[in-house]
């Protein structure tokens, strides 16, 4: 698809490719398998390289509008969208670095136009602060690096042909390093784990990977930088921004659906004590009214972020802690529309046919979903009081 043609939101996928997508959400969900035949539209439709630069064979979308896109996307298949966005991100990520003038990772950008598939390798056991710090091990070998450890939630792993991942070489433990890094499919050393047996987002199949002695070549690593904050570069924090919001799209996606299918279900609802439909009870539309600021208040947070980013507004340092605020008020708030919009919809909403428990499934992912409660408040109010995010203990 040619990026020029792009004006309208359904440029890339129809509303008809999307009800589709739709139909198919409960069978996924239902025998926890990956979205295979979504998939294969998505790649087809120029989807996966909608944040590749035109110059390089992409679709050349801001971050802004990619996260339109997958906000669209979520409202009609939240795990698929939850899974692209590993790989959107990515994308994202060398495209942003690119037009800056650093083209080290121009070969992401290239290799995504020839059909590559990138997905994230951050998640690990025991590490509350994954990015920045890791459980898992780094060493320099001659060509490239060795990686062993093992990591969590691995979206895509049916499909991914490239894994971002990072790990720690602390050779020198007075100045230990932070080396990311893009394991191809084809290296010799991971075993995908297929444990993916959860209570939401099932069709993302995030299994885990079990790297031992993982080799990538030099060609494939991507930086190499202080552990912690300090090594926070334009890369590290291209990475927070982009996975973040782009997580905070998807639950907003999924809130705006929620909110959607109980204004539907209302008008419907009566009471024998009641002359007009349970529309016109006080306690219902309250409840509406409250749906309706809460996703007005997390749409308006959202986009506020995603155009600052993409129109290069310097908040410089505080970058991250404005990526963890919007993912943290997009989530909670969309828990909250959710939840709601349960209450709203009637006891048919507890039956398993109304569709509503998975929405409840998927929707309560996205309050620990990283970041969560826990590191974002750390990370913000240590940020606003100037307090060093790095330094230990890190409390008291």
């Amino acid at each position: 698809m040619d990026a020029g043609a792009i004006k309208n939101l359904d440029d890339i996928l129809s509303t008809e490719q999307l009800e589709a997508f739709q139909s198919r959400v409960a069978r996924y969900d239902e025998n926890n398998e990956f979205f295979h035949e979504d998939f294969e539209v998505l790649k087809e439709s120029g989807y996966l390289i909608q944040a590749v630069p035109e110059e390089l064979g992409g679709l050349g979308l801001s971050f802004a509008e990619v996260c339109q896109q997958q906000r669209r996307l979520a409202y009609y298949a939240p795990a698929d969208a939850l899974a692209i966005n590993m790989h959107v991100y990515w994308t994202g990520v060398a495209a942003d670095l690119w037009r800056s003038g650093d083209t080290s990772l121009e070969w992401i950008l290239r290799e995504a136009c020839a059909g590559e598939v990138f997905a994230a390798g951050h998640a690990e056991k025991g590490n509350d602060v994954p990015l920045l710090h890791s459980t898992c091990k780094a060493e320099r070998v001659d060509g490239g690096y060795c990686f062993t450890g093992r990591k969590n939630f691995g979206s895509l792993s049916p499909v991914w042909t490239r894994l971002g991942l990072h790990g720690i070489d602390d050779s020198d433990p007075g100045n230990p390093k932070i080396i990311h890094a893009f394991l191809p499919r084809d290296a010799d050393g991971f075993e995908v784990i297929e444990n993916w047996d959860v209570m939401g987002m099932r069709a993302t199949q995030s299994h885990d990977t079990l790297l031992d002695a993982a080799f990538v070549p030099d060609k494939y690593i991507a930086r190499i930088v202080d552990e912690g904050m300090k090594g926070a570069d334009l890369f590290v924090l291209s990475v927070f921004v982009w996975a973040l919001v782009g997580f905070g799209n998807v639950y907003c996606g999924l809130a705006q659906h929620a909110f959607d299918k109980a204004l539907a279900s209302i008008p419907g609802k009566t009471s024998v004590c009641m002359t007009r439909s349970m529309a016109w009870h006080p306690e219902v539309q309250k409840g509406v009214m409250e749906m309706a600021v809460e996703l007005d208040a997390i749409k308006a947070h959202l986009d506020r972020t995603a155009d600052d980013w993409s129109n290069g507004v310097d908040h410089g340092a505080m970058w991250g802690a404005k990526a963890l605020m919007t993912k943290y008020h997009a989530a909670e708030g969309a828990w909250r529309v959710i939840d709601r919009a349960f209450e709203l919809a009637g006891g048919f909403g507890i039956f398993h046919a109304s569709g509503w428990e998975r929405i409840l499934r998927d929707g309560r992912i996205g309050r620990i979903h990283p970041g969560n409660g826990a590191i974002t408040t750390e990370f913000v109010a240590k940020s606003y009081l100037n307090l060093d995010i790095d330094a230990q203990p890190r409390w008291g």
